[in-house]
């Protein structure tokens, strides 16, 4: 397994400013690319936005006319009727016409019943309605946008939180990988102690406690390497875990080129315009504002024109005499609804007020969220800026307890701590390293600055 080899300072301020000049991606920006592209939550999240994209054309679609094809078919009997005595009006007078014309040219007729339900009757037609005058369509259409937003909105929010969590669990696997690689070199110092004193005491000059010292100090570092590896793994797993890909697949290792200009954590300005939250909140009084005004046009009357092509006709007969067109306009308005509208404007005012509070809340929260963000950024970069002098003075100190040692001054026992020294502050350096990574993309989280296009 191959040690990490990272230049703090330009990998920490990359993350800050943006200002390297790398003549390839990166390989952390690859990774939160793949993130991006393969996790199962975005992909959940992307099918509920084309839920909300098909939503906003059924809503659209509504301004379109609409043609429907309807056939009524009904057979009775018996009910109202109504009696024409017809013969009873026109059978003297063609009586009187047989007479006066010598013949029967004019037969008699019997009185009708005529029943008000039809026997054996047929309606089909095509009506075609069309709204004129119908502002809830206006209004729905625009709800419809709005909420279309917001799903895109909770789409980049959750990828927001993605990119701070792979680029938190990439700086834990470098993190467990160089704490790895510091243990395997503190057991190469261990034994290579235990080799000397080894040939001390060959010599008749050492003391066999030394190496027996040697022997537990091997098998402390052994321990904790074994835990080291241990951590390594679940950090490596989880991390692939977030890319959607198999547990053991091959991290790659950062690598940063180039030169930057060196600026402080303290001049850096905390914004959350580009929270999607506050967003999502503004895009929710939009809807709130756009339901109280459709409340409050409920007295705009609605207009719509239908047209019908069709036949009708009694015993399914068709003919150009059973053909028909009819064509109309419906216009309605509410007189009266038991101050129901008038409540519900009342409700609508609640509701944009509720939504601004929330957005309030949102504002004070996020800025709390963002200038606290700053603040650990700040407090581990001083950390990490006093470790690595920190780690300076172990690594010296250990060279020349070492130095002291080979010469017959130091005693053995002043190497084993010199060297405990210096591999935990190695360790404490590469933490505070590391949590200062982690501290600028939770800052880079909370200010909603990472480039998602």
């Amino acid at each position: 397994m191959k040690t990490v080899n990272i230049h703090f300072p330009i990998l920490i301020l990359l993350l800050l400013l943006g200002k390297v000049g790398i003549a390839q991606e990166s390989i952390l920006d690859t990774y939160v690319k793949q993130g991006l592209d393969s996790n199962l939550v975005l992909v959940e999240k992307d099918l509920s936005l084309k839920k909300a994209m098909n939503g906003l054309e059924v809503a659209r679609s509504m301004f379109l006319p609409n043609i429907t094809f309807d056939l009524t078919y009904s057979h009775a009997d018996g009910g109202r009727s109504i009696d024409l005595p017809v013969g009873d009006m026109l059978n003297p007078v063609y009586a009187t016409l047989n007479q006066l014309t010598n013949s029967q040219n004019f037969p008699q007729i019997a009185n009708e019943k005529i029943n008000f339900l039809p026997k054996n009757y047929y309606d089909a037609k095509i009506r075609t309605a069309v709204p004129i005058i119908n502002t809830d369509l206006k209004h729905n259409k625009t709800i419809r946008e709005q909420v279309l937003k917001m799903s895109k909105q909770e789409i980049e929010l959750y990828q927001r939180e993605l990119v701070k969590d792979i680029k938190v669990a990439y700086f834990n696997y470098l993190s467990a990988l160089d704490a790895v690689s510091i243990y395997k070199n503190a057991i190469s110092l261990a034994n290579e102690g235990k080799r000397v004193n080894q040939k001390l005491l060959d010599a008749g000059k050492g003391l066999p406690a030394y190496v027996i010292r040697a022997d537990a100090e091997i098998a402390q570092q052994e321990s904790k390497l074994a835990e080291a590896e241990q951590q390594l793994l679940n950090a490596q797993y989880y991390f692939n875990a977030l890319l959607n890909r198999s547990a053991t697949a091959k991290i790659d290792i950062l690598a940063v080129q180039g030169s930057i200009e060196r600026t402080s954590p303290e001049t850096l300005s905390v914004g959350i315009e580009g929270r999607e939250e506050l967003k999502s909140l503004s895009d929710n009084i939009a809807i709130q504002e756009t339901v109280l005004e459709m409340n409050k046009q409920v007295f705009v009357p609605k207009l719509s024109a239908f047209l019908d092509l069709g036949s009708q006709a009694e015993g399914l007969r068709v003919s150009s005499k059973s053909q028909y067109y009819m064509i109309g306009a419906q216009l309605s308005f509410p007189i009266f609804a038991g101050n129901r509208n008038r409540l519900k404007i009342q409700e609508g005012q609640i509701a944009v007020a509720e939504a601004e509070n929330k957005l309030a809340q949102a504002k004070q929260k996020l800025e709390l969220s963002a200038n606290m963000a700053k603040n650990e950024l700040v407090a581990t970069q001083k950390n990490f800026e006093s470790s690595k002098i920190q780690m300076e003075a172990a690594a010296t100190y250990q060279r020349l307890i070492q130095r002291g040692f080979n010469e017959g001054v130091n005693t053995y026992l002043e190497t084993i701590d010199a060297r405990s020294q210096y591999t935990n502050a190695k360790l404490a350096h590469n933490i505070a390293a590391f949590k200062l990574l982690s501290a600028a993309a939770k800052f880079e989280r909370e200010t909603a600055s990472y480039p998602l296009n």
